[in-house]
Protein backbone atom coordinates (compact mmCIF):
# COMPACT_ATOMS: atom_id res chain seq x y z
CA UNK A 1 0.00 0.00 0.00
CA UNK A 2 2.88 2.62 0.72
CA UNK A 3 4.43 1.45 -2.87
CA UNK A 4 1.62 2.33 -4.84
CA UNK A 5 1.32 5.44 -2.59
CA UNK A 6 4.47 6.52 -3.45
CA UNK A 7 4.59 5.95 -6.90
CA UNK A 8 1.04 7.72 -6.99
CA UNK A 9 3.12 10.98 -4.99
CA UNK A 10 6.06 10.68 -8.15
CA UNK A 11 3.02 10.50 -10.46
CA UNK A 12 1.82 13.97 -9.23
CA UNK A 13 4.90 15.24 -8.56
CA UNK A 14 6.27 14.69 -12.33
CA UNK A 15 2.73 16.00 -13.81
CA UNK A 16 3.40 18.92 -11.86
CA UNK A 17 7.21 19.52 -12.60
CA UNK A 18 5.54 18.61 -16.68
CA UNK A 19 2.20 19.93 -16.61
CA UNK A 20 2.33 20.28 -20.85
CA UNK A 21 3.86 16.50 -21.27
CA UNK A 22 1.22 15.04 -18.83
CA UNK A 23 -1.77 17.14 -20.95
CA UNK A 24 -0.54 15.71 -23.87
CA UNK A 25 -0.72 12.02 -22.96
CA UNK A 26 -4.11 12.95 -21.40
CA UNK A 27 -5.20 14.29 -25.25
CA UNK A 28 -3.99 11.22 -26.70
CA UNK A 29 -6.56 9.04 -26.16
CA UNK A 30 -9.75 11.59 -26.62
CA UNK A 31 -11.99 11.15 -29.54
CA UNK A 32 -12.95 13.59 -32.10
CA UNK A 33 -15.65 15.28 -30.67
CA UNK A 34 -13.88 15.71 -27.45
CA UNK A 35 -10.51 16.74 -29.18
CA UNK A 36 -12.62 18.93 -31.44
CA UNK A 37 -13.98 21.11 -28.45
CA UNK A 38 -11.00 21.11 -26.71
CA UNK A 39 -9.20 22.89 -30.16
CA UNK A 40 -12.60 24.91 -30.54
CA UNK A 41 -12.12 26.45 -27.21
CA UNK A 42 -8.78 27.16 -27.83
CA UNK A 43 -9.51 28.65 -30.96
CA UNK A 44 -12.13 30.90 -29.43
CA UNK A 45 -8.92 31.98 -26.92
CA UNK A 46 -6.76 32.89 -29.38
CA UNK A 47 -9.92 34.41 -31.45
CA UNK A 48 -9.86 37.16 -28.48
CA UNK A 49 -6.24 37.36 -27.66
CA UNK A 50 -6.54 35.44 -24.76
CA UNK A 51 -3.91 32.50 -25.32
CA UNK A 52 0.06 32.74 -25.53
CA UNK A 53 2.35 31.11 -27.87
CA UNK A 54 2.62 27.74 -25.98
CA UNK A 55 -1.68 27.84 -26.55
CA UNK A 56 -1.76 28.35 -29.85
CA UNK A 57 0.76 26.01 -30.97
CA UNK A 58 -0.72 23.52 -28.69
CA UNK A 59 -4.45 24.39 -30.69
CA UNK A 60 -2.62 23.85 -33.63
CA UNK A 61 -1.52 20.13 -33.01
CA UNK A 62 -5.01 19.25 -31.54
CA UNK A 63 -6.73 20.62 -35.14
CA UNK A 64 -3.97 18.69 -37.13
CA UNK A 65 -4.93 15.31 -34.88
CA UNK A 66 -8.29 16.50 -35.52
CA UNK A 67 -7.97 16.82 -39.61
CA UNK A 68 -6.22 13.43 -39.65
CA UNK A 69 -8.91 12.18 -37.84
CA UNK A 70 -11.48 13.17 -40.00
CA UNK A 71 -9.34 12.51 -43.05
CA UNK A 72 -9.13 8.64 -41.46
CA UNK A 73 -12.63 8.43 -40.78
CA UNK A 74 -14.00 9.43 -44.26
CA UNK A 75 -16.53 11.79 -42.55
CA UNK A 76 -16.76 13.57 -45.87
CA UNK A 77 -16.88 12.73 -49.36
CA UNK A 78 -15.96 14.89 -52.52
CA UNK A 79 -19.14 14.89 -54.55
CA UNK A 80 -21.06 15.85 -51.02
CA UNK A 81 -22.50 19.39 -50.42
CA UNK A 82 -23.07 20.84 -47.07
CA UNK A 83 -26.62 19.34 -47.05
CA UNK A 84 -25.44 16.03 -47.23
CA UNK A 85 -23.21 16.17 -43.87
CA UNK A 86 -24.96 14.94 -40.62
CA UNK A 87 -25.56 17.51 -38.18
CA UNK A 88 -23.31 15.62 -35.95
CA UNK A 89 -20.74 16.41 -38.64
CA UNK A 90 -21.05 19.72 -39.86
CA UNK A 91 -19.13 21.23 -37.40
CA UNK A 92 -15.80 19.34 -38.66
CA UNK A 93 -15.84 21.61 -41.79
CA UNK A 94 -14.88 24.11 -39.97
CA UNK A 95 -11.25 22.61 -39.00
CA UNK A 96 -9.10 23.72 -42.48
CA UNK A 97 -10.95 27.12 -41.29
CA UNK A 98 -9.48 27.19 -37.37
CA UNK A 99 -6.08 25.56 -38.47
CA UNK A 100 -5.81 28.34 -41.03
CA UNK A 101 -6.58 30.97 -38.33
CA UNK A 102 -4.05 29.73 -35.68
CA UNK A 103 -1.45 28.57 -37.95
CA UNK A 104 -1.41 32.43 -38.83
CA UNK A 105 -1.06 33.80 -35.12
CA UNK A 106 2.11 31.60 -34.68
CA UNK A 107 4.92 33.66 -33.73
CA UNK A 108 8.48 32.99 -35.80
CA UNK A 109 11.71 34.45 -36.93
CA UNK A 110 10.45 33.88 -40.39
CA UNK A 111 7.00 34.36 -41.13
CA UNK A 112 6.43 33.20 -44.66
CA UNK A 113 6.28 29.82 -43.98
CA UNK A 114 3.49 30.65 -41.70
CA UNK A 115 1.76 32.63 -43.67
CA UNK A 116 2.45 29.85 -46.64
CA UNK A 117 0.77 27.15 -44.80
CA UNK A 118 -1.92 29.37 -43.04
CA UNK A 119 -3.74 29.88 -46.56
CA UNK A 120 -3.00 26.30 -47.25
CA UNK A 121 -5.10 25.28 -44.70
CA UNK A 122 -7.74 28.20 -45.41
CA UNK A 123 -7.69 27.36 -48.88
CA UNK A 124 -9.43 24.06 -48.33
CA UNK A 125 -12.50 25.75 -47.06
CA UNK A 126 -13.05 27.97 -50.02
CA UNK A 127 -11.62 26.19 -52.48
CA UNK A 128 -15.11 24.99 -53.80
CA UNK A 129 -16.77 28.70 -53.60
CA UNK A 130 -13.41 30.25 -55.34
CA UNK A 131 -14.05 27.41 -58.36
CA UNK A 132 -17.87 28.26 -58.30
CA UNK A 133 -17.20 32.34 -58.49
CA UNK A 134 -14.45 31.71 -61.42
CA UNK A 135 -17.24 29.81 -63.16
CA UNK A 136 -20.21 32.33 -62.52
CA UNK A 137 -17.42 35.69 -63.43
CA UNK A 138 -14.46 36.39 -64.97
CA UNK A 139 -11.66 37.73 -63.09
CA UNK A 140 -12.34 41.59 -63.08
CA UNK A 141 -11.36 44.27 -60.41
CA UNK A 142 -15.75 44.94 -60.86
CA UNK A 143 -16.48 41.43 -60.25
CA UNK A 144 -13.73 41.04 -57.36
CA UNK A 145 -15.29 44.00 -56.19
CA UNK A 146 -19.01 42.28 -56.64
CA UNK A 147 -17.89 39.60 -55.11
CA UNK A 148 -16.50 41.50 -52.06
CA UNK A 149 -19.60 43.10 -51.09
CA UNK A 150 -21.45 39.75 -51.68
CA UNK A 151 -18.98 38.05 -49.26
CA UNK A 152 -20.17 40.85 -46.84
CA UNK A 153 -23.85 40.82 -47.24
CA UNK A 154 -23.42 36.92 -46.02
CA UNK A 155 -21.18 37.43 -43.66
CA UNK A 156 -23.69 40.05 -41.86
CA UNK A 157 -26.45 37.50 -42.72
CA UNK A 158 -24.71 34.90 -40.93
CA UNK A 159 -23.88 37.03 -37.89
CA UNK A 160 -27.82 38.06 -37.50
CA UNK A 161 -28.63 34.40 -38.01
CA UNK A 162 -26.34 33.66 -35.03
CA UNK A 163 -27.93 36.45 -32.78
CA UNK A 164 -31.25 35.27 -33.30
CA UNK A 165 -30.53 31.49 -32.26
CA UNK A 166 -28.62 32.52 -29.57
CA UNK A 167 -31.42 35.12 -28.27
CA UNK A 168 -33.79 32.60 -28.70
CA UNK A 169 -31.89 29.81 -26.97
CA UNK A 170 -31.86 32.44 -23.94
CA UNK A 171 -35.45 33.14 -23.93
CA UNK A 172 -36.10 29.30 -23.92
CA UNK A 173 -33.98 28.94 -21.17
CA UNK A 174 -35.66 31.91 -19.32
CA UNK A 175 -39.30 30.02 -19.74
CA UNK A 176 -37.86 27.11 -18.26
CA UNK A 177 -36.55 28.59 -15.44
CA UNK A 178 -39.69 30.39 -14.80
CA UNK A 179 -41.76 27.24 -15.42
CA UNK A 180 -39.74 25.33 -13.19
CA UNK A 181 -40.74 27.82 -10.24
CA UNK A 182 -44.06 28.07 -10.96
CA UNK A 183 -44.34 24.45 -11.13
CA UNK A 184 -42.34 21.14 -11.05
CA UNK A 185 -41.57 19.90 -14.61
CA UNK A 186 -42.29 16.30 -15.14
CA UNK A 187 -39.95 13.92 -16.43
CA UNK A 188 -39.47 14.32 -20.14
CA UNK A 189 -41.27 17.81 -20.40
CA UNK A 190 -38.14 19.45 -20.12
CA UNK A 191 -37.82 18.35 -24.18
CA UNK A 192 -40.71 20.74 -25.44
CA UNK A 193 -38.08 23.43 -24.49
CA UNK A 194 -35.21 21.93 -26.45
CA UNK A 195 -34.62 22.38 -30.13
CA UNK A 196 -35.65 19.48 -32.45
CA UNK A 197 -31.94 19.26 -34.09
CA UNK A 198 -32.77 21.73 -36.30
CA UNK A 199 -31.87 24.79 -34.70
CA UNK A 200 -28.31 23.13 -34.04
CA UNK A 201 -28.48 22.56 -38.12
CA UNK A 202 -29.09 25.97 -38.86
CA UNK A 203 -26.49 27.18 -36.14
CA UNK A 204 -23.66 25.23 -37.79
CA UNK A 205 -24.41 26.23 -41.41
CA UNK A 206 -24.32 30.16 -40.66
CA UNK A 207 -21.13 29.41 -38.77
CA UNK A 208 -19.83 27.66 -42.02
CA UNK A 209 -20.90 30.26 -44.14
CA UNK A 210 -19.36 32.93 -41.61
CA UNK A 211 -16.00 31.29 -41.60
CA UNK A 212 -16.12 31.10 -45.20
CA UNK A 213 -16.75 35.16 -45.74
CA UNK A 214 -13.66 35.68 -42.97
CA UNK A 215 -11.34 33.00 -45.04
CA UNK A 216 -11.70 34.55 -47.89
CA UNK A 217 -11.03 38.19 -46.26
CA UNK A 218 -8.14 36.48 -44.36
CA UNK A 219 -6.62 34.78 -47.25
CA UNK A 220 -6.58 38.11 -49.55
CA UNK A 221 -4.88 40.05 -46.14
CA UNK A 222 -2.19 37.08 -46.06
CA UNK A 223 -1.16 36.74 -49.74
CA UNK A 224 -0.60 40.72 -49.25
CA UNK A 225 1.41 40.39 -46.62
CA UNK A 226 3.41 37.20 -48.14
CA UNK A 227 3.93 39.03 -51.26
CA UNK A 228 5.48 42.25 -49.41
CA UNK A 229 7.73 39.93 -47.18
CA UNK A 230 8.88 38.44 -50.34
CA UNK A 231 9.73 41.84 -51.58
CA UNK A 232 11.71 42.63 -48.93
CA UNK A 233 13.35 39.86 -48.69
CA UNK A 234 14.06 39.74 -52.41
CA UNK A 235 15.75 43.64 -52.04
CA UNK A 236 17.62 42.28 -49.14
CA UNK A 237 19.19 39.14 -51.08
CA UNK A 238 19.89 41.80 -53.85
CA UNK A 239 21.54 44.62 -51.64
CA UNK A 240 23.97 41.67 -49.88
CA UNK A 241 25.24 40.30 -53.24
CA UNK A 242 25.49 43.62 -54.82
CA UNK A 243 27.88 44.28 -51.60
CA UNK A 244 29.35 41.30 -52.24
CA UNK A 245 30.64 41.58 -55.81
CA UNK A 246 31.94 45.36 -54.57
CA UNK A 247 34.03 43.72 -51.62
CA UNK A 248 35.84 41.35 -54.61
CA UNK A 249 36.22 43.94 -56.93
CA UNK A 250 38.21 46.29 -54.07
Amino acid sequence: MVEVEEVSNKMQAQMRLHPAAAEEEDDADLPLPALFDKASHLHSLASSSSLDQEGIRKGVDLLRRCDEMVSKLGLFSSNETKDDVSTANLKYLLVPYYLGEMTEKVAQEDRIPVLKSSQDHLKLISEDELELSRQKQPDTMANRRAQKVARFKRQKAAETKLLEIKERKERRRRSLRAAALSAPIEAGEEDAFEDDGEEEREAWLATISLALCKAFDLLDMLKKEEEMLLAVKERKTKVANDEHRRSWLT
